[in-house]
């Protein structure tokens, strides 16, 4: 039997980190678990459940990661976890059982637009991953096989995975009348057969401009990454997209951030950066902002 070896990433959601094995873990499939009674058939889940300011489990091919409650910080709890998570690996223990594995939950998609008239959001009542997975042609999907296949229908332009949904940009072929069904469709039937959405053993392709890693940031810029992580990212979610702190620069106090999903050449972007965005950091964090700029236009 392989050793486990896990090592620790953090994730854009600052409440959720994955630990990651070196070793595969389950013979396939995605499972979330919401609390204790959801954990049934996953004893570990079950184990990690009884820690106070665990909120969630999400099990995936080679990573185990989870959502806490705001009562402590990753940083006082984190390798006490990594080291319950390797020891139980390590011993054979199960992490989910045949019954777990076999178990369908009805998967739902439905389609919403979004303020990008060319970007529609496909949302789903499963985590899909914990990660935000922006895909801007084929040739970057080496990790996803659900973008891969969306980029075999001639109108997809940009794929967008990020937790519970799909953002999908199309091109000028169709108007999203004629498709959203087939779409809506193709996706239930990807989720529900449990098919692999992103594979965490193949490295995301590089992508130009990289997001800084919220537990490397402090002073100024962490206090704007937080106020982007708590009032800012939900509403954008919302609308199917995402923004991510790159970095600030104290010279010219000026704001540094990444667009994705639907909000990534959206007409009305530059306006939520300069009257929403922009005005809130301004009142929050007085005399410490003058602009914020989209760092990927």
């Amino acid at each position: 039997m392989s050793t486990h070896k896990i090592n620790i990433e953090g994730t854009n959601n600052p409440s959720i980190i994955k630990f990651v094995s070196n070793n595969q873990i389950t013979q396939g499939g995605s499972y979330q678990f919401n609390n204790i009674d959801e954990a049934k058939e996953s004893p570990i889940s079950q184990e990690l459940f009884k820690l106070p300011f665990v909120g969630k489990v999400f099990i995936s091919a080679n990573f185990i990661a989870i959502e806490k409650y705001d009562i402590v910080e990753w940083s006082a709890i984190q390798n006490d976890i990594r080291e319950l998570i390797e020891i139980y690996l390590n011993e054979g223990n199960t992490i989910v059982t045949d019954k777990a594995e076999t178990r369908k939950k009805a998967i739902e998609v439905y389609a919403e637009s979004t303020p990008n008239p060319m970007v529609m959001k496909f949302g789903c009542n499963k985590m899909l991953t914990p990660d935000d997975n922006e895909y801007k042609s084929a040739e970057e999907t080496k990790n996803s096989p659900l973008a891969q296949v969306l980029f075999e229908f001639p109108f997809v332009e940009e794929v967008y995975i990020s937790e519970n949904y799909v953002s999908i940009t199309k091109n000028d072929m169709v108007e999203w009348l004629e498709v959203n069904t087939q779409l809506r469709n193709f996706l239930k039937d990807y989720i529900q057969s449990d098919k692999t959405i992103i594979d965490t053993s193949i490295a995301k392709a590089k992508v130009e401009i990289e997001a800084t890693p919220i537990e490397n940031l402090e002073g100024t810029s962490l206090e704007i990454a937080n106020i982007l992580e708590e009032h800012v990212k939900p509403a954008v979610a919302n609308d199917g997209g995402n923004i991510v702190f790159q970095q600030y620069d104290e010279n010219t106090k000026d704001v540094y951030v990444i667009l994705q999903g639907a909000c990534s050449g959206c007409p009305s972007s530059t306006i939520t950066l300069k009257n929403g965005i922009e005005t809130m950091l301004k009142e929050m964090l007085p005399n410490k902002i003058n602009n914020v700029i989209a760092a990927n236009g």
